[in-house]
């Protein structure tokens, strides 16, 4: 952490997370999540892209992926609890930009939604390869201004909407840690849903007999990831998040 720990904040009472591909939302912030919707707090999704490229099988029927991943982010938000709105963007996998068009859609969701509470890739991540990543976080920060300024973007036809806190995943400096203690089960059971992205994202292999074991190496990852992020805290798992409260 590079600067002092916030709080936790409270239980909003609705929430918006925006990714780029199915899954980057649950591992950014599933166990925040979890723990809200158990709350009842009103848990929305939005993932950009149509997770179109998600498999290194050149073969890959893209149409088929592209089903199969909206149902596995479907069954991974049932997982965490979340009882929402889960949308697509639809934007082709690894095409994504921080365009006008794509701005629009973003503040739309946000005024539609009217979140207080607005989660997100952090945009400013250095050295960040992924270009979906780098453009849905700018269209997160650049959808929250065109959501909250009446005079912007007339032609959606919703009141304008400004949410009380960003919070930023991925983030080099975050300054905000949420506790997932008694949720990083419901975070590592939404992530296996996506089971297309086994042998990708989660370097599964392709042997059915070892899935169990690998299942369980998975978890351990996780569980490890969040102890670390929850350290500076002194909570035994977090999620950690940059924060910014002045929108």
């Amino acid at each position: 952490m590079s600067a002092p720990v916030s709080s936790p904040l409270e239980v909003p009472a609705r929430a918006l997370a925006i990714g780029a591909h199915p899954d980057d939302i649950e591992f950014g912030s599933g166990g925040t999540l979890a723990k809200w919707a158990a709350a009842g707090c009103e848990v929305s999704f939005l993932v950009l892209t149509d997770g179109s490229k998600g498999s290194w099988d050149p073969g890959e029927d893209q149409p088929t992926l592209v089903a199969r991943r909206q149902r596995e982010q479907r069954d991974a938000a049932a997982a965490l609890g979340v009882r929402g709105e889960i949308a697509f963007g639809g934007w082709i996998d690894g095409e994504l930009d921080s365009g006008i068009r794509q701005r629009i859609q973003v503040i739309a969701a946000i005024r539609r939604l009217r979140p207080d509470v607005v989660l997100g890739h952090d945009p400013w991540k250095r050295y960040r390869l992924h270009p979906d990543h780098r453009h849905a976080g700018l269209l997160v920060t650049d959808g929250i201004v065109g959501a909250r300024d009446p005079l912007f973007y007339p032609e959606i036809a919703l009141p304008p909407h400004r949410p009380t806190t960003l919070l930023l995943f991925e983030a080099d400096e975050p300054d905000h840690v949420e506790p997932i203690d008694g949720s990083i089960d419901q975070k590592i059971a939404a992530l296996l849903e996506h089971r297309s992205q086994r042998a990708t994202t989660m370097e599964f292999s392709t042997d059915p007999a070892r899935e169990a074991d690998e299942s369980r190496a998975f978890a351990t990852k996780i569980s490890d990831e969040a102890m670390l992020a929850g350290k500076p805290a002194n909570i035994a798992f977090g999620e950690a998040f940059k924060r910014l409260d002045e929108l």
